[in-house]
């Protein structure tokens, strides 16, 4: 028997996570047409602000893909899309800051992004062995395993709820501290600074989303085991 409860929770957030995508892509490109007064490339203001904080380990590199931008703190390079690495503005400033803001809370030890860093590997286990043990559910075969599977399932649906929910302050840190860092240093100021704040604020909806959708997927096969119990 298909488990029609988890269908409607993936399809409705689903369905979130297109719109926010759709919005976040549009403010994108919206903040990439808008040209920042000092003129400099997203490579150069991640450059700047690792410097400014005294970072020199990081290495700023340019990836694939639109909006791939990401710092890895294993191998200590901020990663920008081409759009955001060559870009001369507000949403490439915006975006370049906003990861070097990860490679300061790197440095400075931030335990939230400490404890993401940790979560990863057991996160990504857990995402491996999930979709097997939710298809045994979904088909009603966890019954026949006096729910071990459900058992299984909350667990894992737990961890991920719980890499996303950690990840929220992490993400807002991250941004708070490239905006901060713009503004004081001139870099952007008035309106082009309320634009990075725009693109940014649409880019933390992104995670909230997420987590919004993990936590009431970790509630529903919580309450489905536990009323699995009393039966």
């Amino acid at each position: 028997m298909i488990d029609i409860g988890y269908l409607i929770i993936m399809g409705v957030f689903s369905v979130i996570g297109m719109v926010v995508g759709g919005r976040l892509k549009s403010k994108f490109a919206h903040y990439s047409r808008i040209g920042i007064k000092n003129g400099k490339s997203g490579q150069e203001i991640a450059e700047d602000m690792l410097r400014h904080y005294g970072i020199r380990d990081v290495q700023v590199v340019m990836g694939q893909g639109m909006l791939s931008d990401h710092y890895n703190p294993a191998t200590k390079t901020v990663a920008l899309s081409p759009d955001v690495f060559n870009g001369r503005s507000i949403a490439s400033a915006a975006v370049a800051a906003h990861e070097c803001g990860h490679a300061v809370q790197h440095n400075q030890a931030y335990s939230m992004l400490q404890m993401r860093s940790k979560l990863v590997p057991v996160v990504q286990f857990s995402s491996n062995i999930q979709q097997f043990m939710f298809m045994g559910t979904m088909l009603g075969i966890g019954s026949a395993f006096g729910g071990t599977l459900m058992m299984i399932l909350v667990i894992t649906f737990g961890l991920t709820a719980l890499f996303s929910v950690v990840t929220l302050p992490v993400e807002f840190d991250a941004s708070n501290r490239a905006l901060a860092w713009l503004d004081e240093t001139g870099y952007m100021q008035g309106e082009e600074h309320d634009g990075a704040k725009d693109a940014l604020w649409w880019a933390a909806m992104t995670y909230v989303s997420a987590a919004l959708g993990a936590l009431v997927m970790f509630l529903y096969f919580l309450l489905r085991f536990m009323g699995s119990n009393n039966d």
